[in-house]
C-alpha cells in the first residue's frame, strides 16, 4: 500500500515551488526527503498534513488519516511533567490505569524512566526532543510527520535519538515522512530515500536502504557508498 500525491502544484505569490509533482509514500515504512534549502520540503509536509492548501492536484490514502508532528523545536506543554505530556494524547476513552501503562511503555523505550515527573523546563534539548518522539508515536495516528527534528544537535545527541526513534519505531511500525537536510539521518531513519532538486521540485533520486535499521553504521560500506551517491545529486 502507499499514498499518492499526483498532479501537485503550489505557489506563493509568483513563486512556483511544486509543478505537476508526483511521489508515492509506502506505508508502514520511514521515507526520508533531501534536498536544497528552501526548495519545498517543509511545504510538502504542510500540504500532507493539510496545513496547508495545495494550488492544485490530488493526494490519494491521505483521507481518514490521522497525523502526528515531531518539529526542530519539542513544543511540550511546560505546565506538564514528561508522563503528562505523553499521556495526554493518549484517548480518554482508555482507562486511566491503562494510559498510565501505556505512558509508561513510551518512557521506558526513550530511556526517561528516571524522568516521568520531571517538567520540560528541568530536561536537557535532547530530552525534550525524546518526549517529543514518545508523544508523536503515543498519539494514535497513522502518519507522522518529521520537520528536521534533529537540526542544530551535537553527533553524540542527534546518535542518541536516532537510537531512540529507531528502538520506538520498530515497536509499532507508523508510516513516517522525515524532511531532514542531513545525508547522515537519513542513512541511519530512512527505508527509502528521496533527493529533491530545486523548486519546482523533481526528483533527483530515489533509493531503497535494505539494511535493518539496528545495524546499520556509517562505517558500513554499502552506505559509505550510498552516501557518496547522495552528495553527488546533492551537489
Amino acid at each position: 500500500m502507499s499514498l499518492q500525491v499526483k498532479g501537485l502544484k503550489k505557489e506563493f505569490d509568483s513563486i512556483t515551488v511544486f509543478r505537476d509533482f508526483n511521489i508515492a509514500f509506502p506505508e508502514s515504512s520511514i521515507t526520508c526527503i533531501l534536498g536544497p534549502s528552501g526548495c519545498g520540503k517543509t511545504t510538502l509536509l504542510n500540504i500532507l498534513g493539510k496545513i496547508i492548501q495545495p494550488t492544485d492536484g490530488e493526494l490519494t490514502g491521505f483521507d481518514g488519516k490521522n497525523f502526528s508532528y515531531i518539529f526542530q523545536e519539542p513544543r511540550l506543554l511546560p505546565w506538564k511533567t514528561v508522563e503528562g505530556n505523553i499521556e495526554f494524547v493518549i484517548s480518554r476513552e482508555i482507562p486511566a490505569k491503562e494510559r498510565k501503562e501505556i505512558t509508561g511503555q513510551f518512557i521506558q523505550l526513550v530511556e526517561l524512566d528516571a524522568f516521568a515527573d520531571f517538567y520540560p523546563h528541568k530536561l536537557s534539548g535532547g530530552m525534550r526532543q525524546r518526549v517529543s518522539i514518545a508523544r508523536a508515536f503515543a498519539y494514535p495516528s497513522d502518519i507522522i510527520l518529521m520537520d528536521e527534528p534533529l537540526k542544530g544537535l551535537d553527533v553524540a545527541l542527534k546518535q542518541n535519538l536516532i537510537r531512540a526513534f529507531s528502538r520506538i519505531w520498530q515497536t509499532d511500525r507508523r508510516t513516517v515522512i522525515f524532511v531532514t537536510h542531513d545525508v547522515d539521518e537519513a542513512l541511519l531513519l530512512g527505508n527509502e530515500i528521496v533527493v529533491f532538486s530545486k523548486a519546482p521540485v523533481d526528483i533527483k533520486l530515489r533509493q531503497k536502504v535494505d539494511l535493518p535499521l539496528a545495524s546499520r553504521s556509517l562505517e558500513s560500506d554499502n552506505l559509505k557508498k550510498l552516501k557518496r551517491a547522495l552528495l553527488r545529486e546533492l551537489g
